[in-house]
């Protein structure tokens, strides 16, 4: 591939603002600018960001059906009804089921929890879920994660006599399910102030609102419940799924690391040891980079089940065992992931002309389904460009899409949507169904169209420089300072910072062949 340069992108100065940051809030110049840098244009902003606590959450109630969600699940809990709260098979789906069904025994439900397998997998995340349902007696289905494009299978299941309530942030399509209630901040109609919430994120919500409501009739004393005992769930799926980690979202996973170092559960007690992970230590970092990829190996390449178990389990033994489980799947995991990589990586090498369109469009029946969303966020990053990996078998087509901010994807899908047995996600990462005869004339629409976006500028790398700093302000108090603006993560970056070079001594050969 031809490399394009890397594009330094210099940050914008703001005297008048640069000036009331260090005034205010008595930081170092450095972490003024990197305030500047990141979009916070009033001190009232920065103030949000850096010091926004638990009680600035927003009011569950600001969800449009909360009060219909909240209901029908108090009635469950009153008739003694099967509630099946079933999730997406990623970490952002285990951790909001394990808290759902938690919190749900706690308040006295009858639950059970479901999460399906991507390998058995046929068209819809939930297509599985009736005969669950079914098997358990269900009356009241839950989604957490998923469901928001899932209106046939909810259609269905309503007319087997299962109410549904969704739980979702993904990004929802033309057609609404219809059911009791739905919950998602990325409705037209949502009045909820973020919609940057994850699954985890919406179901904590839900959480907070039955807790809301049985403390204001009464029926549970302020104490019974302690809401924070579940943030850990809240900052391992939002982590996990690429959460933005700013406004909300930043608080829950600020206050989740807190109470995720306290290793109330034994099953992420299990797992952190298995990674050679101190709690006093963690880092959003270490969730995305260790922790998760464990996880999700499960919903990859084995059980997803096990790791809603693993979340939930109380036996030490039985956790000890899981997280060992974990750790083969893990392997599994990255040896298929591996082979599948050396093969993309040899036919772009043996076709050296895809790289001349300006998004890239791969499928093949080699593939492994669960690690396709890992290979095509890897292969965008690398290449810089829009991609889709689509893994085949049985004449479907199972997609994964990345792309990058110039070229949002959810309209390019819904030009498309007749071509596909469905789709969803978000603007920046996507997945789709497609019958396997349609996928080239998916391929061919889906790189016209990023033709016809994006422009040379776009697909060439950049770095986006916070801050400028001399080597002397490289202190113990600019690090304190700098920690004001953790935890750093997605949308919420460590920051880049530049320095002019400066030669102390001349350099003096050592040996032969090194400088120093």
């Amino acid at each position: 591939m031809k490399t394009h340069e890397l594009i330094w992108v210099y940050p914008e100065k703001k005297p008048a603002l640069f000036q009331a940051f260090v005034h205010e809030f008595k930081i170092h110049p450095v972490t003024a600018q990197i305030l500047i840098s990141r979009g916070y244009n009033t001190v009232e902003e920065a103030h949000d960001f850096l010091y926004a606590k638990l009680p600035n959450l927003y009011d569950p109630e600001l969800f449009p059906d909360m009060d219909k969600a909240v209901e029908r699940i108090l009635q469950a809990v009153k008739l003694g009804e099967s509630i099946l709260v079933y999730g997406d098979n990623d970490v952002d789906g285990m951790t909001a089921a394990a808290l759902l069904t938690e919190f749900l025994k706690t308040i006295g439900a009858k639950v059970f929890f479901g999460v399906p397998n991507r390998a058995t997998l046929k068209k819809s995340l939930i297509g599985d879920a009736l005969e669950l349902a079914k098997q358990r007696h269900g009356k009241l289905l839950i989604t957490v994660d998923c469901g928001i494009t899932a209106a046939k299978e909810v259609e269905e299941l309503v007319k087997h006599g299962i109410d549904v309530i969704i739980t979702d942030h993904h990004e929802p399509t033309s057609r609404i399910p219809h059911c009791v209630a739905t919950l998602n901040p990325k409705l037209i109609n949502s009045t909820y102030p973020n919609r940057e919430l994850t699954g985890v994120g919406v179901a904590f919500k839900l959480a907070h609102a039955i807790t809301n409501t049985l403390i204001e009739r009464e029926e549970i004393s302020p104490t019974k419940i302690d809401l924070k005992y579940y943030l850990d769930l809240v900052a391992l799926g939002t982590i996990a799924d690429m959460g933005a980690l700013k406004g909300e979202n930043r608080i829950l996973v600020r206050y989740g690391l807190r109470q995720m170092k306290k290793m109330k559960r034994v099953g992420l007690a299990k797992l952190f040891a298995s990674c050679d992970l101190r709690p006093n230590e963690l880092t959003p970092s270490d969730i995305a980079s260790k922790i998760a990829p464990k996880l999700n190996s499960l919903g990859r390449v084995a059980d997803p089940i096990k790791g809603v178990e693993l979340l939930l389990l109380r036996d030490h033994d039985a956790a000890e065992a899981l997280a060992k489980e974990l750790d083969l799947s893990n392997l599994k995991r990255q040896i298929v992931e591996r082979e599948a990589s050396e093969q993309i990586e040899e036919f772009i090498a043996q076709h050296p002309d895809i790289l001349k369109d300006k998004a890239l469009v791969l499928y093949s029946a080699q593939w492994h389904p669960g690690i396709i969303a890992i290979l095509s966020a890897r292969i965008a990053k690398q290449y810089n460009r829009p991609t889709v990996v689509i893994s085949i078998n049985d004449r479907v087509g199972k997609g994964s899409i990345r792309t990058i901010p110039e070229f949002p994807l959810l309209d390019v899908l819904k030009e498309q949507e007749h071509l596909l047995i469905n789709f969803g996600g978000h603007d920046y990462a996507a997945g789709l169904t497609i019958p396997e005869e349609n996928i080239p004339r998916f391929k061919e629409y889906f790189i016209k169209s990023a033709q016809n976006t994006l422009q040379d500028q776009d697909i060439t790398p950049k770095i986006y420089l916070d801050a400028k700093i001399h080597f002397h302000e490289i202190t113990f108090d600019f690090m304190e300072s700098l920690s004001l603006l953790e935890p750093f993560g997605n949308e919420n970056p460590p920051p880049i910072l530049y320095a002019d070079t400066n030669q102390l001594w001349p350099p003096k050969v050592v040996g032969t062949q090194h400088l120093k």
